[in-house]
């Protein structure tokens, strides 16, 4: 599993990579998104520039916190006792699979995180991953992670113990022109993850979005192909709700989400070529899911889930 962390940058200029943890702590529903990515910009040939953000979401009706660590040096290191070896090391932030520590602003973290949920989940197809084929791909690692320590934010101790969430990364050339992301734990190591995007490359930037997704119940995952099934599926983007509806098989599904405008935080996004994107993302996010089977000649629910504030997503959109 370690190698699926492992940072893919070959030396070439124009590539992004990004991991990333989402979390939702059970005991007071406060939500926590560190982001870590390294840029190798297109034209100057310039060293990479490792970078990102934490952001703390309370659930108490305070705005959420956030801070951002970096550019760094890419050859500055954080040593950590027993930790395997990192992706991201930086003088104040260190992640490695098992590790999340760091400090920025005046928010500080050291987070054990315990990889659940069952095999790594390929929202895009495995192939797309292992080749970089596709402009970018993304890939989650632990599909339903469990993290245990402590954030501070400016003296205020988080302690978390059992939080739930995942890790993810993405590798490619750089953000979509638009693109929605969902990561919604279902219990039981049961999850949903979504990403829906347009490309930015002529002649696919004008296609409506193109849902990818993984529904996993019972440790089995479906679509069984997320590519092929992608165009019976589509997604209505926009802010403070989006939608997902289709089809693959004999199983249908309908995923709503609402992201609160006071729960979201807006960041900014800066391609390998320059370009910029915003993102308006939630750790508080609400879905409701619908899963159904297809019965002879009728629908019949098979699952459905609702998540109150617990549900993890994002839209992206350029100036």
């Amino acid at each position: 599993m370690e190698r699926l962390y492992r940072p893919r940058l070959t030396g070439k200029p124009g590539r992004l990579e990004v991991w990333y943890a989402t979390l939702t702590d059970p005991r007071t529903g406060t939500g926590v998104w560190i982001h870590h990515e390294v840029v190798a910009p297109a034209e100057d040939g310039g060293p990479a520039r490792p970078h990102g953000w934490i952001s703390v979401f309370p659930a108490d009706g305070r705005p959420p916190v956030t801070e951002r660590f970096g550019p760094e040096s890419p050859g500055a290191t954080l040593p950590v006792a027993d930790s395997p070896v990192p992706y991201y090391t930086s003088p104040e932030v260190h992640a490695s699979s098992s590790l999340l520590a760091g400090a920025a602003g005046g928010i500080r973290w050291r987070l054990r995180v315990v990889e659940g949920g069952g095999a790594p989940l390929y929202t895009f197809p495995r192939w797309a991953w292992r080749t970089g084929l596709l402009p970018a791909a993304q890939i989650v690692p632990a599909p339903d992670a469990r993290f245990y320590g402590e954030v501070d934010v400016h003296g205020e101790k988080l302690e978390l113990a059992d939080a739930r969430g995942g890790v993810s990364r993405i590798a490619g050339h750089g953000n979509a022109k638009r693109w929605a992301w969902l990561h919604a734990g279902l219990g039981g190591g049961d999850v949903l993850e979504l990403v829906a995007g347009v490309a930015r490359r002529p002649g696919l930037r004008r296609l409506p979005p193109l849902p990818l997704l993984q529904l996993r119940v019972g440790g089995r995952d479906w679509p069984r192909d997320p590519l092929l099934a992608a165009p019976r599926f589509t997604a209505d983007i926009g802010l403070p709700e989006w939608t997902v509806t289709g089809r693959a098989g004999r199983r249908r599904l309908r995923v709503e989400v609402r992201q609160e405008p006071a729960g979201c935080v807006a960041l900014s996004y800066t391609d390998p070529d320059g370009a910029t994107a915003t993102c308006t993302n939630s750790e508080r996010a609400s879905a409701e899911i619908v899963a159904e089977r297809r019965t002879g000649s009728r629908w019949e629910t098979e699952h459905r889930w609702s998540l109150d504030h617990t549900a993890h997503a994002e839209v992206g959109e350029r100036p």
